[in-house]
């Protein structure tokens, strides 16, 4: 089975321009993202997508390879979809760009279950939420899943809601053993030809509401198999998360020790 990676990364994001060539530890952000998807072990290829040239020349300098492609593509995903249609992969990963510590394990942790299970279409990641704060923050997506694994629903809400309990929430509340929720961790395994299909489907009604992509595949009856992951990445969306990649790659390398939830 060929399986590629593709990072999408551009350098005109909203909230935080230039952060794909941030520095972390004497490196850009991007390239640290791209070096740690390297090894992941099922992965064969990894390509990073950008639409900026001076993100291309830092991963054509590391070593890498880099994709020019449209600058007018709205989302991630239809960057995703114009590097995919030119590759004969099984599978493409769709790993975030702004996720410079993304431990290696994660993907192939999303990878595993399309080894074995050749009707899946679409699989991502979750991880235990371990504080108040990330269950009510609508910048923390969080997901249930039915007994088999697969999305029943992503929202920016906290989810699900605890009746009778809601009043009394509390950090330990969500001890392991107590309140099980999780949060969706953004990386993504597509089919190639789901992949372009999802692509060309038209936005959904709760897609746009949430501002979650993946929820156009559930409106489209499309199952999204939900690994759990004992990692916790950092995703850097602001120059406020940048300090907290920095800090925490600074422990990791003095600890030498994965990011874990």
């Amino acid at each position: 089975m060929k399986i590629t990676a593709v990072i999408p990364a551009r350098y005109a994001s909203t909230r935080f321009p230039g952060k794909a060539l941030a520095d972390i530890g004497g490196k850009p952000m991007i390239q640290h993202v791209y070096e740690r998807t390297c090894r992941a072990s099922l992965v064969s290829r990894v390509i990073v997508a950008t639409d900026d040239r001076r993100i291309a020349d830092v991963i054509t300098k590391a070593g890498g390879e880099a994709v020019m492609t449209s600058a007018s593509h709205e989302t991630g995903t239809d960057r995703l979809a114009e590097v995919a249609r030119n590759l004969d992969s099984d599978l493409i990963v769709n790993v975030q760009g702004d996720e410079p510590l993304i431990e290696p394990a994660m993907i192939d942790q999303a990878v595993t279950p399309f080894l074995t299970s050749h009707d899946l279409r679409m699989g991502t990641l979750k991880t235990r939420i371990c504080c108040l704060h990330d269950f009510l923050s609508p910048n923390v997506v969080k997901v249930v899943t039915n007994a088999m694994g697969d999305a029943l629903f992503f929202s920016r809400s906290p989810l699900p809601f605890f009746r009778d309990k809601w009043q009394d929430l509390k950090d330990e509340s969500f001890v392991i053993g107590k309140l099980l929720c999780y949060k969706h961790v953004g990386l993504y395994v597509y089919r190639r030809d789901f992949l372009l299909e999802f692509a060309a489907m038209p936005p959904t009604f709760l897609e746009i509401s949430e501002k979650l992509e993946q929820l156009r595949a559930l409106e489209n009856g499309v199952p999204i198999r939900v690994v759990e992951t004992e990692f916790a990445s950092i995703g850097v969306d602001t120059p406020d998360d940048l300090g907290k990649a920095q800090e925490r790659f600074r422990q990791m390398m003095s600890e030498k020790t994965p990011l874990q939830s």
